[in-house]
């Protein structure tokens, strides 16, 4: 059973305890004990199939888990209505999806912009400026996600995350598309960006260049 805690206690963003997920007969996660602290980050690490992106979606409210409870912010999400849990998702985590999700229609700072709306928060222009700034995005900032390749596309979503101020930043394999300078950039604005507002970070990945990046790692390995 992978059990991983923070270095402190006192200020957890995240608490899970006797954690599970089954499909059917068969179990895919299983975490005794998982903290992550505020202005912490963690790399996730483990073969495709060991369930890093279902313990992320776990995380997330995504996915109801087997047993067990998770706790964020102090708030049982476990226990929480599917309308309860979208709003406080909406204002306390952001994600980076593996498929990434940008709305079509929508061009890259409206994209970025939606992030605030869903978080009922104030459009924060100079925030937006800033982050399109930091990932290089500014002489795309009006084009459709369409027009973007897939490296410039996962940096939208990066910023995305990011732009709320969220609790809690949940990034699936977000250098995956990224040559190795851009992998660097993308990975140092979420560390430090989480860092800087107190959040804590948790980046599921198989990505090698990440290892050795974050505070500190969790391993998962193949269900038995």
């Amino acid at each position: 059973m992978p059990e991983a805690t923070p270095t402190n206690t006192s200020t957890a963003v995240v608490e899970a305890n006797a954690l599970t997920f089954s499909y059917g007969t068969r179990e895919v996660v299983n975490i005794e004990h998982f903290q992550l602290a505020a202005g912490e980050s963690i790399a996730v690490i483990g073969p495709s199939g060991c369930g890093k992106t279902t313990f992320l979606h776990m995380l997330a409210g995504l996915l109801k888990p087997t047993s067990g409870r998770i706790h964020l912010l102090g708030s049982d999400i476990t226990a929480m209505s599917d309308t309860e849990l979208d709003h406080f998702r909406g204002q306390q985590v952001g994600m980076v999806f593996q498929r990434l999700l940008l709305m079509p229609a929508l061009n890259v700072r409206q994209n970025v912009e939606l992030a605030q709306q869903l978080a009922r928060k104030p459009r924060d222009k100079a925030r937006i400026d800033a982050l399109l700034k930091q990932l290089s995005l500014v002489d795309f900032a009006q084009h459709k996600p369409r027009m973007l390749s897939q490296g410039q596309a996962q940096r939208v979503a990066i910023a995305r995350a990011l732009v709320h101020n969220p609790a809690l930043v949940l990034a699936d394999e977000p250098t995956s598309a990224l040559d190795d300078e851009q992998a660097v950039q993308a990975l140092t604005l979420l560390k430090e960006t989480a860092t800087s507002a107190g959040a804590a970070l948790l980046v599921v990945t198989h990505d090698q260049r990440v290892r050795g990046q974050l505070d500190r790692e969790l391993e998962m390995g193949l269900p038995t």
